[in-house]
């Protein structure tokens, strides 16, 4: 999963909360209520940060958890 944006991500299927790490910040932010095929797709995307970017950030709510 190279990304220049993004660390690492874990996904909680039974919460539908996925978790990403991001490499500049280092912390770790939970988006709430993301259907398992948005995680299969996002893991399978070419680019993790263009998918992220399109189908993630502005779409889901979201928590920090400050590093």
């Amino acid at each position: 999963m190279p990304s220049t944006l993004i660390r690492n991500t874990s996904y909680d299927e039974a919460a539908r909360i996925l978790s990403i790490w991001f490499v500049t910040s280092r912390n770790r932010y939970d988006y709430m209520d993301v259907p398992p095929g948005i995680y299969d797709d996002f893991r399978h995307a070419f680019s993790k940060g263009r998918f992220f970017n399109q189908h993630i950030r502005d779409v889901y709510r979201y928590r920090i958890y400050r590093s």
